[in-house]
């Protein structure tokens, strides 16, 4: 059976190009945001 995760990169491998690191991070950072807004909102909503 084929492995579904990838290993870590090794020592001697290159790192991802930058653009593809940043866009990695700014989704990770919009999506954690607004998971947290919407608990905000629905516990808001639940205290009204």
């Amino acid at each position: 059976m084929p492995a579904i995760i990838e290993p870590p990169p090794g020592p001697q491998e290159p790192l991802p190009p930058l653009w593809k690191r940043l866009a990695w991070f700014v989704g990770l950072a919009v999506a954690a945001s607004g998971a947290t807004l919407i608990v905000a909102y629905g516990l808001r909503a639940l205290l009204k």
